[in-house]
């Protein structure tokens, strides 16, 4: 009698068991496309934001752009420092490029949808320029306390060799980076639901949508890349820390205005990094499409891209003097032609 009443006990237990695990297989659907936020609520508004979107790309492009040149065509700015600005106006351009010029598009045709393989192409690209310009500021802190703190070992130091290769491995070291990251977001198909919160594939909103199982392992990473950001800016700020007790012990006015002119622009493009940074990972994910949600990602993913370059210009010397030399060699061609 007993072993016939367990034996009805454990019936219902294990034939109910497939029964759901059907259900659920034949109702799962796979998302191979992403819908965008959409703030606007008209269509004049979304053709605004398109237009908005384009001035500001069209600004940050022409900057980085104008620096990259001034850079490669002035001969008295090939030094190391000016090797690394010039890589990070290069970068800038990469992770606004990334971004922005599918937002414009998806504006002005009114479109949201956005493929799987695009975001996943976005997150990678986005994730690789970003993780190459924190590694590059990490080296032009170092550049800067050794031409300020060392001036005597600065040739010997920071050599074509070694600016060769800082650059390699900080490309590297962001290409392994992002493949895993991308790989850990979209190693499992998407089932939820395929509204992203955001006018770009953001990595918040796409971990929102993921599989418990992505966010345990996207976890583990961004854990790791914590502690790897926070080493990289205590070295930084070791270095510029440094680099201040030096400045406030030289008695030459005009060698303390010159260290200054050449540390106040990485200094304060590290600050605007480090602030748009902190917004992004530390700011709440959002549920519902929000004017507040559009700002602060445009303020993290425009704003460094589209300030730098004016940074630079206003606050070094060096690049000022020799866009003003540019700009006087541009001047001249237009009569040098009328005179021929």
């Amino acid at each position: 009698m007993l072993q016939f009443t367990w034996e009805l006990y454990l019936l219902p237990v294990a034939a109910s068991a497939p029964v759901t695990s059907d259900s659920d297989k034949d109702n799962l659907t796979v998302f191979t496309e992403f819908l965008l936020m959409d703030v606007a609520g008209s269509r004049e508004l979304q053709v605004l934001q398109g237009v908005l979107f384009l001035l500001i790309y069209l600004g940050a492009l022409t900057g980085n752009l104008v620096t990259v040149a001034i850079i490669v065509t002035d001969t008295r700015l090939h030094s190391p420092m000016y090797f690394f600005i010039g890589n990070v106006a290069l970068l800038d351009l990469g992770t606004i490029s990334v971004v922005v010029p599918k937002a414009v598009v998806n504006s002005l045709t009114g479109s949201k949808m956005i493929s799987l393989t695009e975001c996943a192409a976005q997150i990678f690209l986005f994730v690789v320029f970003a993780a190459v310009e924190i590694a590059f500021l990490v080296v032009m802190s170092y550049d800067r306390y050794v031409a300020i703190c060392r001036p005597l070992h600065y040739g010997l130091t920071i050599t074509p060799t070694l600016c060769a290769q800082a650059a390699a491995g900080s490309w590297a070291s962001g290409l392994v980076y992002s493949a895993m990251h991308t790989g850990a977001l979209f190693w499992l198909p998407f089932t939820k639901t395929n509204v992203i919160q955001q006018y770009f594939c953001d990595i918040p909103q796409v971990l929102r949508i993921s599989s418990s199982e992505v966010q345990l392992s996207e976890s583990v990473l961004i854990a790791v890349s914590v502690c790897l950001v926070l080493a990289c800016f205590v070295s930084m700020l070791l270095s510029y820390a440094n680099i201040c007790s030096t400045v406030l012990k030289i008695r030459s006015v005009e060698a303390r205005n010159k260290a200054v002119s050449t540390c106040t622009p990485q200094l304060a493009i590290l600050l605007l990094f480090l602030i748009s940074g902190s917004v992004a990972v530390l700011g709440p994910t959002a549920e519902q499409p929000s004017l507040r949600n559009l700002l602060t990602a445009m303020f993290y993913t425009m704003a460094p891209p589209f300030v730098n370059p004016v940074i630079y210009c206003l606050r070094n010397r060096d690049i000022n003097a020799a866009l003003g030399r540019m700009f006087s060699r541009c001047a001249q061609l237009p009569v040098r032609a009328f005179l021929e």
